[in-house]
């Protein structure tokens, strides 16, 4: 079976030749575009094994006997390094599994800093395979990765590779155990509406659950238990995460959770161990400290080597013996299971990922002006309540929260005596404020999981009469959660202390937002501000010690789950 770039599938070729060749071909064409979706950047790839350049651009990167050579080592290595640095450039080497005898490595340049203007960039043309001059300009189109950063994007993508070779390996597996049981409709009509659920719509506990009930329709056993190991500690999660171990059960289950624990230590069903069948019988005379249990089989959830929990079933329905049949069953729903729970745990790190980035950008944008320290923070809130107020969707929810954290990232550009300025601000500082828009923008289009925050970041200042900055834009054509930011933004600003002024009182500010609907802003929004008035009061009043990005923890905006996860 052959694994190609994440996302997308492999199929078996019936026939060699040219057509095995062509569909190589087809491989590494969707290995390449996936992976300039990934880096923006043109890759090469080669055989770990030959040494040989087989797609992309050969000879750009690499060239001679001695990258061959490197490309093998990076091969063996199995890890993402970087093989050569010349000036601004780095050589990045990425192997991917490609299939059980062979290892693919992708070979792309990246630019690590913007060239000084004098600076000699000779080794850095070699490097590429370009002139001087035409080297320099590649340099200043691309975008800067820095080194840690591309090492994390590069394993990450190696993760995606792998788990896309996984899900290739059960798929093949879902196909022979169909041909095996191709009498047992019921049981091929299970592994198929599970592998339906492998998305992470679904959290480990819901498909765990649905695996359990569409079992017992197919597995003769009187009841079938499933034991989640605990996902992390709760003081060190950003997102709230099972911390004790839970069992799931579908029947009269024989155990408690307590007395699961003690039975899967017991029998040391570690990742990786295969099934496990007992037919101890009720009148077999061994010595056992759960007599009402006659039968079962248990399996570990895993992937790699990473433990999820464990599955089980208890007492043949018929009292018979459970066999082969059962335990390849319930062995192939644990395989599904366990990558499931490993795509959801890697979600998950992704997520928290997302959040150290949100935190990092929201604790700028507070320490370049401590004068309007929390201000993200209150107009995201303000916003999420605002939207719920104009009935908008959970997605649109998780969209609008990040927007409000970000809206001001800009600010992060802008000159501090500007911004710190305790008198009112000239016509050219104000110009130069203004510019907060493009530049937070600049800063956050590389970001592939933050693209869809761009246009509030963009426009939150745009007017519904036109008259706002920086394009002008009027009415409808401003992104809807844009004009819910700028209200939510403008509440905020005018309640809150400046240095050059106090905070304006409730009355004024209702005042101003009144005489500005239709006009500053769009009227819809301010109404649903006077409908929500009272709760956005008291999120202008709450100060939060920690940024907490888990809206489930909010009082009085329940249901949301955590705002932060990659958005859709």
């Amino acid at each position: 079976m052959t694994s190609v770039a994440p996302g997308t599938s492999a199929s078996r070729l019936d026939h060699p030749g040219v057509a095995q060749q062509a569909a190589a071909l087809d491989g590494y064409a969707q290995l390449l575009a996936s992976l300039k979706q990934s880096f923006d950047v043109e890759f090469e790839i080669w055989d770990g094994q030959r040494g040989e350049c087989v797609a992309g651009e050969c000879g750009r990167s690499l060239d001679g006997a001695s990258s061959g050579e490197l490309c093998r080592e990076i091969a063996r290595r199995k890890a993402p390094e970087f093989i050569e640095e010349a000036g601004p450039i780095l050589l990045l080497a990425i192997p991917l599994e490609w299939s059980d005898e062979r290892t693919l490595v992708a070979v792309g340049a990246f630019v690590s800093r913007p060239a000084r203007p004098d600076e000699n960039l000779l080794e850095a043309a070699e490097l590429i395979g370009l002139g001087i001059e035409k080297a320099r300009q590649w340099i200043s189109e691309q975008t800067p990765w820095p080194a840690e950063r591309l090492l994390n994007m590069a394993q990450l993508f190696v993760s995606k590779a792998r788990a896309s070779r996984r899900a290739d390996h059960l798929q093949s597996e879902v196909h022979d155990l169909s041909n095996h049981l191709c009498n047992s409709y019921e049981e091929i009509s299970l592994l198929y509406r599970l592998t339906q659920k492998l998305n992470l719509s679904s959290t480990d506990e819901e498909l765990s659950t649905l695996a359990l009930e569409w079992l017992s329709e197919v597995l003769p056993a009187e009841s079938l238990a499933i034991q989640l190991c605990p996902v992390g500690d709760e003081k060190s999660m950003t997102h709230r995460v099972r911390t004790e171990p839970l069992l799931l059960t579908h029947g009269q289950c024989p155990l408690d959770g307590q007395q699961f624990s003690q039975l899967a230590s017991r029998l040391q069903l570690e990742a990786g161990s295969l099934p496990l069948v007992v037919n101890h019988g009720p009148d077999s005379g061994q010595a056992w400290e759960h007599p009402a249990i006659h039968q079962f089989i248990m399996v570990p959830l895993f992937e790699g080597k990473k433990l999820f929990g464990w599955m089980a079933a208890f007492n043949h329905a018929r009292g018979e013996e459970f066999g082969t049949v059962e335990a390849s069953l319930l062995s192939s729903v644990a395989v599904i299971l366990g990558i499931h729970c490993g795509n959801t745990d890697l979600y998950r790190e992704q997520s928290e990922f997302l959040e150290g980035v949100v935190r990092a950008f929201t604790s700028a944008i507070d320490a370049k002006d401590p004068s309007t320290c929390g201000h993200s923070d209150r107009v995201a809130r303000t916003s999420v309540r605002l939207a719920q107020e104009m009935g908008c969707d959970a997605n649109q929810i998780r969209l609008i929260y990040l927007s409000g954290l970000l809206h001001d990232v800009g600010k992060i550009g802008i000159d501090d005596h500007v911004l710190r300025k305790p008198d009112k601000l000239t016509a050219e500082e104000f110009e130069h404020v203004k510019k907060h828009t493009e530049i937070g923008y600049k800063i956050l289009q590389d970001l592939k999981q933050l693209e869809k925050v761009l246009p509030v970041v963009l426009y939150h200042h745009e007017q519904w009469d036109g008259k706002g900055y920086p394009h002008r834009l009027a009415a409808d054509e401003i992104p809807i959660l844009a004009r819910i930011v700028a209200v939510a933004d403008g509440f905020d600003a005018m309640g809150s202390d400046r240095p050059y002024r106090k905070g304006m009182p409730d009355e004024k500010v209702d005042a101003i937002l009144r005489a500005g609907a239709g006009q500053q802003w769009d009227a819809r929004v301010v109404e649903a501000f006077f409908r929500a008035r009272d709760d956005i009061r008291t999120i202008a009043k709450t100060e939060r010690a920690n940024l907490e990005l888990d809206t489930r923890r909010w009082n009085g905006v329940p249901g949301y789950g955590s705002m932060v996860e990659p958005l859709r």
